[in-house]
This record gives C-alpha cells, sequence and structure tokens, in this order.
C-alpha cells in the first residue's frame, strides 16, 4: 500500500494547470495559462523570476506538477564532462517557487564501454518524464525505463529488459494509456512500440514495425487520440505512420512514406487528420485523415508540404490553422485542412524545440537560445524577441503563468514581474 502522506501531499499540489509530460496537458503544445510574459533578459532585469543550475546533461523538457518540476538528466563520473564518460542517468526533482533542488536520485549508471554514441544535438538524458498520479516515469530509451514515487524520488520499479542499438541515442517520450506505458524503440533494426504494465513494468504487448525505409531508426513520440469513441495509438516511425489499438497493439491502419527516417517530431492531430513529418532526408509533412483501417497511403492522406517541412520541432494547430517551423527558423503557417500556406518566413536562428500556444501567441525557443514571441495568424507578426545567450534544445513547460526554459547548464523561470 502507498504510503497516505504521498498520497495527501500530491493531491495538495495536483491541479489542472500542471504540465505532466512531453508537450504539456494535452500533448499537442498547447496551455490555458494566461498572462505569459512576451519578453524577458538573462540579466534579470526583465522577467526572469529564478535561473538555477543544473547538473550533468539533458534534453528533456521540464514536467510540471503544483510547485515542483521534475526533470532529467546525465551526469559525468567525475565531474569531467567529455564525449566518452561513465555517466549517471539521473532524475530531478526541483521547487518551482525557487529552483532549488528537492531530490536528485540516480536512475541507472551509463557506462561509457557499452553506451551507443550519440548526436552531438542529442543527451544521454532527452526523453522526457510523464507524471501520473504519485508517480513519475522516467525513459532513457535504450538505457532503460523506470517508474519513481514523486514524493521522494525512490523506485518502485525499474527495467533494462528492452535494449535496442537507437543510432544516435534516444529521444522520444513514453506516453500514458490507461494501465499501460507505451514508448516509440525504433531501432536501426527490428524497430518497436513497446507496451508496458505500468504498475509492473512488465511488457503486455510489442508491435513490430515494418516500412520499406533502409534507415530504420527514429525518435518520435506516440500520440493517443480518439476516433468514433475508438482509441488510437499514433506512432510515426521509419518509412511509415501507424495507429494502433492501444490496448492490444493491433494495426488498425498505416500510411507509408517511403524512405523518410530519423523521425523526431510528435504527430498532432485536429480536424479529423493527423499530421506528420516524415524525417530525413528530405521532411515532408502529411495530413493523413484518421478514420481508415489497413494500408491508407492512397485513399486517407489529404494533403502534403514539402517545403520548409521540420526534422525536429513538433508542429501545432491553432483553429484553422497548422504552424511549423523548419530547423532552419522557418516558420510556416498552413490552411490546416488544405496545406495552402499563409506564409513562410524567417522566424528563428537553428532550431530543434517544439512550437508552444500560449495565450494568444505562439512561442518558440532556438538552439542558441532566442526565444521568439508570434501572434498567431494568417500574417507573420513579430511581437518579441528574448536572447538567453545559453545553447538550448529542450521544449518549453509552463509552471501557473510562467515559462520554464530548459539551457544547457540551467532551468529558467520566465514570468510577469509583479
Amino acid at each position: 500500500m502507498r504510503p497516505i502522506y504521498s498520497l495527501l501531499l500530491l493531491a495538495s499540489f495536483a491541479s489542472a494547470a500542471d504540465w505532466p509530460e512531453f508537450r504539456g496537458p494535452d500533448k499537442q503544445g498547447h496551455t490555458s495559462a494566461v498572462g505569459l510574459p512576451t519578453e524577458w533578459s538573462p540579466n534579470f532585469s526583465k522577467n526572469v523570476l529564478w535561473k538555477a543550475a543544473l547538473p550533468g546533461i539533458g534534453w528533456s523538457s521540464p514536467v510540471v506538477i503544483g510547485d515542483r518540476v521534475y526533470l532529467t538528466s546525465a551526469v559525468a563520473v567525475g565531474g569531467e564532462e567529455k564525449p566518452v564518460v561513465d555517466r549517471s542517468l539521473r532524475a530531478l526533482c526541483v521547487s518551482a517557487t525557487d529552483g532549488k533542488v528537492i531530490w536528485n536520485k540516480e536512475v541507472f549508471a551509463q557506462i561509457a564501454a557499452t553506451a551507443p554514441n550519440i548526436h552531438k544535438k542529442n543527451s544521454h538524458a532527452s526523453p522526457t518524464a510523464i507524471f501520473e498520479n504519485d508517480r513519475l516515469f522516467v525513459h532513457f530509451g535504450h538505457q532503460g525505463t523506470a517508474c519513481l514515487n514523486a514524493i521522494d524520488g525512490s523506485t518502485v520499479w525499474s527495467t533494462r529488459d528492452f535494449a535496442y542499438k537507437p543510432v544516435h541515442g534516444a529521444g522520444g517520450s513514453p506516453v500514458i494509456e490507461g494501465d499501460l506505458l507505451i514508448f516509440n524503440a525504433d531501432a536501426e533494426s527490428d524497430p518497436a512500440v513497446i507496451a508496458l504494465d505500468k504498475v509492473s513494468g512488465k511488457q503486455r504487448w510489442k508491435f513490430a514495425r515494418v516500412s520499406d525505409a533502409k534507415r530504420k531508426f527514429s525518435f518520435s513520440t506516440p500520440l493517443v487520440i480518439e476516433v468514433n469513441g475508438k482509441r488510437q495509438l499514433i506512432s510515426a516511425g521509419s518509412g511509415v505512420v501507424n495507429a494502433l489499438d492501444p490496448v492490444s497493439g493491433a494495426e488498425v491502419w498505416k500510411a507509408r512514406y517511403d524512405q523518410g527516417y530519423s523521425v523526431v517530431p510528435r504527430p498532432v492531430y485536429a480536424h479529423g487528420m493527423v499530421f506528420i513529418a516524415t524525417g530525413y532526408d528530405k521532411p515532408t509533412v502529411i495530413a493523413v485523415r484518421v478514420a481508415g483501417t489497413g494500408d491508407v497511403t492512397d485513399t486517407h492522406v489529404a494533403w502534403k508540404l514539402e517545403k520548409y517541412a521540420p526534422h525536429n520541432p513538433s508542429m501545432v494547430v491553432v483553429g484553422d490553422e497548422l504552424y511549423l517551423v523548419a530547423d532552419n527558423g522557418i516558420l510556416s503557417c498552413l490552411d490546416a485542412k488544405t496545406g495552402a500556406a499563409h506564409y513562410q518566413e524567417r522566424c528563428t536562428g537553428p532550431i530543434s524545440a517544439s512550437i508552444l500556444s500560449a495565450d494568444g501567441k505562439l512561442y518558440l525557443q532556438d538552439e542558441k537560445g532566442l526565444g521568439v514571441v508570434v501572434k498567431p495568424g494568417k500574417t507573420f507578426t513579430v511581437l518579441a524577441k528574448n536572447d538567453l545567450a545559453e545553447r538550448s534544445l529542450a521544449s518549453y513547460g509552463v509552471v501557473g503563468d510562467d515559462l520554464l526554459i530548459r539551457t544547457e547548464q540551467h532551468l529558467w523561470r520566465v514570468g510577469m514581474q509583479k
């Protein structure tokens, strides 16, 4: 039985305004928060409430429950940061009030001699944690998955039974559906989608992904949607997006996109379609109607966009418009129903983080730490630019009516100063 104090404490700080997983409560980059800042400055002169140093390196995004922020990080053993070094894969809980560490726990030890290399834009702690009730699920891809007590960081269960060769490290985050914890395991060979029992960590099902893509590795996060009263798990991998029954892992439909690989963006869903970015070498955005069965490539792909599609940042839908930013910083506003472009304009520098829609604004954070605020609509309008001058690849989190921004060495809380 779980300690009563644990349940009471979590109940005291859980709310509808939490940010419990990658891309927030709706899983698609929206927040209901209002009054978020549009301007901030790294020298604390404007709207920076606190700045906290973080141990190690990690590009997982912040998860927020009440007054607690959860992150993961990979800390070099011995303290010297270098490409080949043993690392401690850790979960951290920090106070949303002042950024101070509440607990910092090792989840797995990563031995350099057996750890695959990562891409220069990746880290050894890139998947974002996910919270439910009093449990924090942390995922390090091929290095293991664990369930922690969110109060004190103690381990409820952990598993390293699902190792695979990821090519560039881990990237995709897990999702929770019912009593399952589900994640993509798109290795260089035998790619799969895996569902674990979230109480025990034992495998419940495994879906073998089959496609014509020669390069099998990808890094996307699944999205669960509802279609005609039935749940679908939308999982994008190399060469194909699969819609699965999340309970059994059985395929409902699939749409092929040939040789697209290293798929990163999380799917988004609106207007009866899922929007998928198809990965390297030349990304394409495809809109797939979700009411089909079997292979729907020739029947349910509503439109395609090849110019300025993203390799890494996830997209967002606001009303009838789909917004996407290419890795080179070109922001596109499309008619979500037809794919017609309203504009395609230079917005940021090179960018990997996903777009946030908040309080009638779009927030983008580029790889050099530049935050750009854009007004939604068919005309390109930049409202503000804010440079933190520190490398940044993680996507935004939201706490209350404030932003959380993770940079290479710090976590920032940015909010309107009273």
